[in-house]
């Protein structure tokens, strides 16, 4: 029985490592940083926006983004609008200082930036924000006060979800709590290896064109910046609010598809896995991208199994059993609460952490058939108040 012992601890401290190691070893050898200085000289900004039949929320959202404190004569806004069979680019363009972009095909959201910043050639800072988000006022500002340090490349805003008591959107706004912590250690200790979508920006000098095939745009220009040697540093003081999915089953179809996604993007990096060559970013990757979404779904499954053969070896493993199945019986308890709306955090917790592994499979598969498409169907989400 003794591999089978090995594994299992092997195992049991790898998951260990990922979800409390590493943002341990982040917190004891972060650099003590200081606030960014304001910039003496604010840039020209463009606020690209990709909108796919967002027209119940596309006023709110305009309104919301003209009302930056920004100078108006540095801020362009663009909203590219491919595809929309709404009222999303008329909406948008009966604002003004507002670009409108639209042709009748949607070839994906990756398509509909590059067009984006292809249409705002005098920006010296690019920001991108989900059409489903509102951000507060002086996020722009914030963001670009990091710009005054040259290694600094991108900024990453902060992600908050406003559950409004829904358990679905507390569980997630859960999750991008503990997101946003990491992100901010992985910050202070070098650099932030994944910016979120709803909200995040970069120097336009280090743009790339984004593949049209890329399913996650927000992570693939992070860790092209990341690749190119420069910093992508957090901002919290810079944030994005989204309402939550409707339900559970929503919600499972923007994980699975997130999943698929980071799959993708770990072939497409792979070279990053080499630490000899990319120092701290090749040790962040592999141990908040690599090891989250390929060795702990997979090792929890074969944890448990292996945990049932070892079962004679000791007492241990029999109280370690029982620890295991009495998390994933509160999983499963949580599961039928957040479907019934109403719930405790103590079955929430295990509910959300079994749900996101599980789903995190479930984009493997997806990733290995190659069913996931570039133009996705949208998940239905619960009105932002």
């Amino acid at each position: 029985m003794f591999p089978a012992a090995a594994i299992f601890w092997i195992l049991v401290g790898l998951v260990a490592y990922t979800y409390l190691g590493y943002g341990l070893l982040l917190r004891l050898f972060r650099r003590r940083t200081s606030s960014p200085k304001a910039e003496a000289r604010l840039p020209v900004i463009a606020h690209i926006i990709a909108a796919y039949n967002e027209e119940p929320f596309m006023a709110r959202k305009i309104g919301n983004a003209l009302d930056m404190d920004y100078p108006k004569d540095l801020l362009h806004t663009v909203v590219v609008a491919d595809g929309s069979t709404d009222q999303t680019g008329q909406i948008a363009g009966s604002f003004p200082r507002v670009q409108v972009l639209h042709h009748p095909l949607r070839e994906g959201k990756a398509a509909a930036i590059n067009r984006g910043v292809a249409a705002a050639p005098e920006a010296e800072v690019l920001v991108f924000s989900d059409a489903n988000t509102l951000l507060n006022r002086e996020a722009f500002r914030t963001m670009v006060n990091h710009y005054a340090d040259p290694q600094v490349g991108g900024v990453a805003g902060e992600k908050r979800i406003s559950a409004d008591g829904q358990l679905t959107g507390e569980a997630e706004a859960i999750y991008w709590r503990y997101e946003s912590l990491l992100k901010q250690l992985e910050s202070d200790f070098h650099t932030v290896v994944g910016a979120a979508g709803e909200l995040f920006s970069l120097r336009r000098s280090l743009f790339v064109p984004i593949p049209e095939h890329v399913l996650l745009d927000d992570l693939y220009l992070s860790l092209q910046l990341c690749r190119k040697g420069a910093r992508l540093v957090y901002e919290p003081n810079a944030f994005a609010t989204e309402a939550p999915s409707i339900s559970v089953t929503e919600e499972r179809k923007r994980r699975v598809r997130i999943s698929a996604g980071a799959f993708q993007a770990l072939s497409i990096f792979r070279d990053l896995l080499s630490i000899p060559r990319y120092g701290k970013l090749g040790f962040q990757f592999l141990s908040h991208r690599v090891m989250r979404w390929t060795i702990c779904p997979l090792a929890l499954p074969i944890i448990f199994l292996l945990n049932i053969l070892l079962l004679g070896q000791g007492p241990l493993y029999t109280l370690l059993l029982c620890a295991q199945i009495l998390f994933y019986l509160f999983a499963l308890i949580g599961s039928g609460m957040v479907r019934k709306g109403s719930g405790s955090y103590l079955f929430l917790l295990p509910f959300y952490f079994t749900f996101m592994n599980l789903s995190i499979l479930a984009g493997l598969k997806r990733y290995l058939s190659g069913t996931q498409r570039v133009t996705w169907e949208k998940s239905k989400r619960a009105v932002l108040r």
